[in-house]
């Protein structure tokens, strides 16, 4: 019948597990989670600039989201919430691991900011819909993917904004994310399955199944003197906007 448990198929238990671990390390710049502090900035430029397109009135305020509701799908301890309120959005993160949503609520109350945070599937969670939604670094740890979709989807509001961002299958992919970052510590081992991995032709396709078309999508490259940086390079990782067809 449909979607009626999709929720249950979607973030596998033992990557929820592997990420509950790390969970009282995330906010360490310097420790296990160094990369996604080191990659948030350049997701954060790419997300002002869907805001910016998206909502054109915007464009130039300081806190281009207030007024507005931000949910952020596999949120981990927080670094996208956290900027998310700062730009006025009143936010809600949600996890899998109960731990991560421990971390999260547990730093915003540290510094401040009023976020809302929830463990569990998006699925089975009754918080209605959101002007702005993203999901950064998930879908590749997802094992039904459509099923998944269908739960972001059905968070976004008619008007709504969505951000994406994954790992793209490829060769490159394979060397970098899985074999170098892994054995260097850049990631910890087991972040990364590389057969996971979805291409943008096909997180495109599989948007378009669910009633979303993709708006602006960069690359998320890195190299000597420059670092990570948004590129025409989808080959590593790559970024996306979407909204309703």
């Amino acid at each position: 019948m449909g979607n009626a448990n999709v929720s249950n198929v979607t973030i596998r238990p033992e990557e929820a597990d592997f990420f509950a671990q790390l969970a009282h390390n995330w906010w360490d710049a310097k420790g296990p989670m160094a990369s996604l502090h080191q990659v948030n900035p350049v997701r954060l430029a790419f997300i002002r600039d869907a805001i910016d397109a998206h909502w054109p009135e915007a464009a130039r305020a300081a806190r281009p989201l207030m007024g507005k509701a931000a949910l952020d799908i596999g949120c981990g301890a927080g670094l996208l919430c956290e900027p998310l309120a700062r730009l006025g959005a009143g936010v809600t993160g949600v996890d899998a691991a109960p731990e991560n949503v421990a971390a999260a609520a547990a730093h915003a109350e540290g510094v401040g900011l009023d976020i809302r945070y929830m463990a569990g599937e998006v699925g089975r969670l009754d918080i209605g819909t959101f002007d702005l939604v993203t999901c950064v670094e998930v879908i590749e740890h997802v094992a039904d993917k459509p099923a998944f979709l269908r739960d972001v989807a059905a968070r976004l509001a008619p008007d709504g904004l969505l951000v994406m961002s994954t790992p793209n299958r490829t060769a490159a992919s394979r060397v970098l994310l899985v074999g170098a970052a892994e054995a260097v510590g850049y990631v910890p081992k087991g972040t990364h399955h590389w057969q996971d991995f979805v291409t943008p032709d096909e997180l495109e396709a599989l948007l378009a199944e669910v009633g979303l078309t993709v708006t602006a999508k960069r690359g998320i490259a890195w190299r000597p003197g420059k670092g990570l940086h948004l590129s025409d390079d989808e080959s590593i990782n790559y970024i996306l906007s979407a909204k309703r067809a």
